[in-house]
């Protein structure tokens, strides 16, 4: 029986000779790739790469004035949200009404307020305010910014931008001229100023005093430099004058009180 059966192994040789691929048939249909392919695939990839960009482009132009509209729309509808409804009530649907109402609103209480009776009021107000616990802390923080702000530039207000030398030799930071002192020494009086960096947005920063004589006093106002704090740099103007050193009434601090 065993000389009976006939072996079915395939020579190498034989497969080698008929010039074909058992192994991969598919490999050897596949046509060469021709030039108008390469082409084809060159084009749609620089098609592709100018569309993203253009893309991107109308994105970067287009997410400004949706933030700008978005944040203007927003600010409408929450004045307007204040005496709308009391509109609503008297029957009157007219949209931008209470946003009108609302500005009138804060005009006339600004009047009120600049007068000797509303002054009173406000400092009554401000005195209970100062009294509560949590809140006074919120109170007195608005109340330093609105007052750096204030078109009154009264005496808590920031006199000034300046630029000292924080935190290293070299580097620069951004401050706002809070008050100026004369510091009482056995030699001679030096004159500091009292400079406040922020840290946090103008709510919390910290307190440095300088010599007069090493404040940079850039040509920028107040809000100038809290739009460029506030704004993380974005705002900062290509180049900065140094103005003029203006002399002011400083407050004498005793050298005892600073030891």
């Amino acid at each position: 029986m065993a000389e009976d059966k006939e072996s079915t192994s395939v020579p190498l040789s034989q497969v080698d000779n008929g010039g074909q691929d058992l192994e991969d048939p598919v490999k050897s249909k596949s046509p060469p790739s021709s030039p108008n392919s390469s082409t084809r695939k060159a084009c749609y990839y620089v098609l592709q790469s100018w569309v993203s960009k253009k893309f991107m482009t109308g994105c970067v132009v287009l997410f400004p004035v949706a933030v700008s509209f978005f944040v203007t729309w927003w600010f409408i509808q929450f004045i307007d949200g204040f005496f709308s409804p009391l509109y609503k009530r008297l029957g009157v649907d007219i949209f931008g009404l209470g946003f009108i109402t609302s500005l009138l609103f804060v005009f006339f209480v600004g009047i009120f307020v600049s007068s000797w009776l509303g002054a009173t009021l406000f400092w009554l107000g401000e005195w209970f305010i100062q009294r509560m616990p949590f809140v006074r802390h919120l109170y007195s923080a608005s109340k330093q910014i609105s007052s750096a702000i204030s078109p009154d530039q009264n005496t808590t207000a920031f006199k000034e931008v300046a630029i000292i030398r924080h935190p290293r030799i070299g580097e620069y930071a951004f401050g706002f001229i809070t008050s100026t002192v004369t510091l009482q020494r056995e030699s001679e009086d030096e004159e500091l100023c009292s400079v406040f960096v922020p840290t946090n947005h103008l709510y919390i920063g910290d307190i440095f005093l300088v010599s007069s004589k090493d404040i940079i006093r850039p040509n920028l106002s107040i809000r100038e430099g809290i739009e460029i704090i506030v704004s993380g740099g974005m705002t900062m103007p290509q180049i900065i004058t140094p103005l003029e050193r203006v002399d002011r009434q400083a407050e004498t601090i005793a050298l005892n009180r600073l030891k």
